[in-house]
């Protein structure tokens, strides 16, 4: 049943089952592309392999590796084999250019890329300018040559060309899990930069069990016949939870997606493969609702848990899902420096538009710009507690000093505590504005335009009026066919009549789209600037 003894978090989700009856028992399934398979049994084999490939290429323990990987079956491979080696493997967000790349495997120094091949010409001219990486490993599904989607550019310099990573693992033998302390650091997640350059957030051993236990055992209440499809990514602290350690805390199965998560993709693998826990984020099931609405699709899974995050759930949008798919959305809020979900609705206590309660094993607090706690019903930074907090930002002392507060971490965003002790969101910190001296929530004006029969999304940021003062600005995106003659107009009563007159936007501007990062958030800042 594996070291209990040992702290290593892979002991605890590869080497348990692997070594058990759900050996055999699959572990992934990749809803896309090759369609392939991973069981227990076999994932704890080939990760045991991870330690003999590193020492062949002069990789030491504690060593820094980078995934930038796609969800498919060599992800868990590469990630629990890396722990179970003592090295610390970096997991990449899929989406960014190159200088952005550039910038967190330079900051990592990262001895190790794995690459999935339709990334590579995203990185192919930045290779020369990474002294510390050693190897790359192309991570083709069908094996091969490893180089699909690259042509050699890029490789020049590196101590050799590109390799296979089945090839390569396959000539390894398997090696017993590293024995390693629960406070090590285990892995690192890259924040998603939604206002500035990304931060390399440090996590432990521990962390990994610590969310399982709480969230995944507490709230979500995950069991070994669940069927679970996260559309959040494994590089999403909320996708990594979702996909990878609450489902093997129990032994389930976990659908995998490659591409994009689109409403025809999200809905294909629904009713393809039937999972019955969907994980997704607001603006996918706002795009999702509007599919339903249009009769461009069925939706034929049966769920059974449906949770969000990454941003706050518009009300409107979980009673739409529910009334469609007839299951809840428990909406909660983690963050990439708590690694998933300390703040959520619970199964059968849902309340749309606040972000519940504490998860058990949490403590969440309030405090105004004094440092106070506020009164109920007025607004202040959230502060949470809990074992799963990170370390630290790497190389960046300030920062983790501004939010790493002993055992409390500051989150950046705005809420206000309702008498029964459900949170409501404000806001990011930095997005808040006050009208008339009263603070108002973008989120809260956003929410009340979205619950207009015409909007699929809204972001709402400060403009100044004519006399130099902050009034609501508001970028609304429309359903498909709507009239927008006097719409307008009607916008603006509707929200006088939802939250109030004095917190309705001044102008609203109908765009195609809003800018988002790949997580799924929307950047204000960059409405603001513009």
């Amino acid at each position: 049943m594996g070291d209990i003894t040992n702290g290593n978090a892979a002991v605890y989700f590869v080497d348990r089952h692997a070594q058990s009856l759900l050996a055999s028992k699959t572990a992934f399934v990749e809803a896309d592309g090759a369609k392939r398979k991973l069981s227990y049994g076999e994932l704890g084999e080939q990760s045991a392999r991870m330690a003999e490939l590193y020492q062949k290429h002069g990789i030491a323990r504690e060593s820094r590796v980078a995934l930038l990987v796609l969800d498919q079956i060599e992800f868990p491979i590469i990630f629990w084999g890396s722990l179970k080696a003592g090295i610390v493997p970096v997991a990449i967000n899929t989406l960014l250019v190159s200088d952005i790349y550039r910038t967190i495997l330079s900051d990592s120094r990262a001895q190790a890329l794995f690459i999935s091949p339709s990334l590579l010409p995203a990185v192919a001219s930045i290779l020369p300018d990474l002294p510390d990486l050693k190897c790359i490993f192309v991570c083709s599904s069908s094996g091969g040559s490893g180089g699909g989607g690259g042509d050699g550019d890029g490789g020049e310099g590196l101590s050799g060309e590109f390799l296979d990573f089945k090839t390569e693992l396959a000539v390894c033998a398997p090696r017993p899990t590293v024995q390693i302390s629960a406070d090590e650091s285990a892995f690192w997640l890259y924040s998603s930069g939604s206002t500035g350059q990304p931060k390399g957030v440090r996590h432990v051993h521990g962390s990994l069990k610590f969310t399982a236990d709480t969230y995944g055992a507490e709230v979500l209440q995950i069991n070994a016949d669940d069927v679970v499809y996260s559309a959040a990514k494994f590089f999403f602290a909320y996708g990594l939870g979702n996909a990878l350690t609450f489902p093997m805390s129990v032994g389930a199965t976990t659908l995998l997606l490659s591409g994009r998560p689109t409403p025809d993709s999200v809905f294909d693998v629904l009713n393809t493969h039937k999972p019955n826990i969907f994980c997704g984020v607001p603006t996918l099931y706002a795009a999702l609702i509007a599919h339903l609405d249009n009769g461009k699709t069925k939706l034929e899974a049966k769920l059974t848990k449906c949770i969000s995050a990454g941003e706050a759930l518009p009300e409107e949008v979980g009673k739409n899902w529910q009334q469609h798919s007839g299951c809840e959305i428990l909406d909660g809020v983690g963050s990439t420096e708590m690694l998933h979900i300390f703040l959520s609705n619970s199964p059968g206590d849902v309340v749309y538009g606040t972000s519940g309660r504490a998860v058990p094993g949490y403590q969440v607090k309030l405090v105004n710009e004094a440092g106070e706690t506020p009164p109920i019903g007025e607004i202040g930074e959230l502060l949470v507690k809990g074992d799963s907090a990170a370390s630290d930002y790497w190389n960046q002392r300030g920062k983790s000093r501004e939010t790493f507060e002993g055992q409390w971490t500051r989150t950046g965003d705005k809420y206000e505590e309702r008498d029964d002790g459900r949170m409501i969101y404000c806001g990011r910190t930095d997005d808040m504005f006050k009208v008339s001296g009263i603070w108002v929530s973008p989120f809260e004006v956003e929410q009340a335009l979205s619950a207009h029969a015409t909007v699929l999304e809204a972001a709402v940021v400060p403009a100044r009026d004519e006399q130099d003062l902050e009034k609501p600005k508001a970028f609304v995106v429309l359903n498909q066919g709507v009239e927008t003659q006097g719409l307008e107009d009607e916008l603006q009563q509707h929200v006088k009549d939802q939250i109030g007159k004095w917190k309705y936007p001044r102008w609203i501007e109908i765009v195609e789209d809003l800018p988002k990062t790949a997580t799924g958030k929307i950047q204000r800042f960059k409405l603001r600037d513009a």
